[in-house]
């Protein structure tokens, strides 16, 4: 089975507050289709993030990002609007490369 990965990049105002809300949020991602994530925080600019998240089918990952609550939420752990960016990906191939 094939998953579909969002990218989502933003700003936000102060990273610890953000993440608060972030996972403050999990229960509500895991109702509505993300099976698993990662966060990325910049080491040149900490307030600059990129999440990601995993889905079963594009349609999934399309409607949990039109969520309202996601807006409200992320507007509320200060989330510059005008900065994110999400881009949605077909996985190919995951894996760890060990001892090769």
């Amino acid at each position: 089975m094939t998953s579909t990965i969002a990218l989502v990049r933003h700003r936000v105002a102060d990273f610890d507050a953000w993440k608060k809300m972030y996972d403050d949020f999990a229960p509500i991602q895991a109702e509505h289709g993300v099976r698993g994530h990662q966060v990325l925080r910049s080491i040149e600019k900490p307030n600059d993030v990129i999440v990601t998240h995993t889905f079963d089918s594009p349609e999934t990952a399309r409607a949990f990002f039109a969520m309202p609550e996601l807006k409200d939420a992320m507007r509320q752990g200060g989330v510059d609007a005008d900065a994110v960016e999400i881009s949605y990906f077909d996985e190919v191939e995951a894996g760890a490369l060990v001892g090769v």
